[in-house]
């Protein structure tokens, strides 16, 4: 399989009464966190499911709407642990939470959990193709077309300078947590640019909104689906075609764009088998990019909390989630 690259985008997370954080704590000597007892400890004769939380909105939106149908049509209580994208596979791996409902493509994790330990299973398609790339706002790409292929980014980097990337354009991405190709392909396309994170996705939005408002140019990475392009719309520079040979390189020497993935769900092996009428539903869930964007947005932009957001979105969609729960 090739590689594709790590997706990892901020965005504040509602906060859930069960839900918890789990923490990854890297470095030498540092505690494996996700090797502690789990916190939860369910009652006698209560079925519980434990779902990994992503840290973007698209992620919420699937966990909402799942953790919402298994708590009201199938009577299952539903806990939450938050996790970055690496720590969710090893929690999955061992058992602390049972599903993960939205991945961007982990192939070294897959080849070691999924080939090789045999301790996650695949639960399928979540119907939803992500993309990666480098965005304009539309309003600045109409009247300089030629800002849509990155062999003219050069000539307008002095346009997109702020102070934080001093004397070189800024490319906005989002939290440094993320791993994202950004900074090889600067490095490798030998453009005049520097990497600048917003620190969190919620921090990313609000400074496109912000750019957006004063009808300022700016060079973003983003990806779809994402329910902002409604809001602002904006168009994907075009990078070095991606291929499969672009993508087997080292992290450090990706020259070409990032290509289009189809997020997967996956499941803890012992839970795909014994999960009974939850894992059943959750290999089911399967659902477009405009509904998760509709989720997404009543979350991001109108304020609801995740569950009010679902419950909005499952009440005028019957049609599609009753054939999750039918055998």
């Amino acid at each position: 399989m090739a590689r594709t690259p790590i997706r990892t985008r901020p965005r504040v997370l509602a906060a859930a009464s069960s839900a918890v954080v789990l923490l990854a704590v890297t470095g030498c000597g540092a505690a494996d966190m996700t090797r502690q007892t789990s916190p939860f400890a369910a009652p006698a004769g209560i079925r519980t499911v434990t779902l990994s939380v992503q840290s973007w909105v698209g992620a919420q939106a699937n966990v909402a709407v799942a953790r919402k149908l298994l708590e009201d049509e199938l009577g299952y209580r539903v806990d939450l642990v938050q996790t970055d994208e690496i720590p969710a596979w090893d929690a999955l791996s061992q058992g602390r939470v049972d599903a993960i409902l939205e991945d961007w493509g982990h192939p070294d994790q897959e080849k070691l959990y999924v080939e090789e330990k045999k301790t996650i299973v695949s639960a399928g398609d979540l119907g939803v193709t992500g993309h990666i790339g480098w965005y304009v706002p539309k309003y600045w790409a109409d009247e300089h077309p030629d800002v849509t292929d990155w062999r003219n980014l050069d000539d307008h980097a002095d346009e997109l300078r702020t102070p934080e990337s001093g004397d070189k354009g800024q490319l906005m991405d989002g939290s440094p947590s993320y791993v994202t190709n950004d900074t090889a392909l600067v490095k490798n396309l030998d453009l005049d640019y520097k990497v600048v994170f917003a620190g969190s996705e919620a921090a990313q939005i609000t400074q496109i909104q912000q750019f957006a408002k004063e009808k300022k140019p700016f060079l973003s990475y983003w990806y779809q689906p994402q329910w902002l392009f409604n809001e602002v719309p904006m168009v994907e520079v075009k990078l070095p075609e991606y291929t499969e040979a672009c993508g087997a390189k080292a992290p450090e020497d990706i020259d070409c764009a990032y290509p289009r993935t189809p997020l997967q769900k996956y499941l803890n092996a012992d839970f795909s088998q014994r999960g009974g009428e939850a894992a059943d539903f959750l290999k089911k869930f399967n659902w477009t990019e405009d509904a998760q964007n509709e989720v997404s947005r009543m979350i991001a932009s109108e304020n609801l909390t995740p569950q009010e957001a679902a419950g909005r979105w499952i009440g005028k969609n019957p049609q599609v989630w009753k054939k999750w729960l039918s055998d």
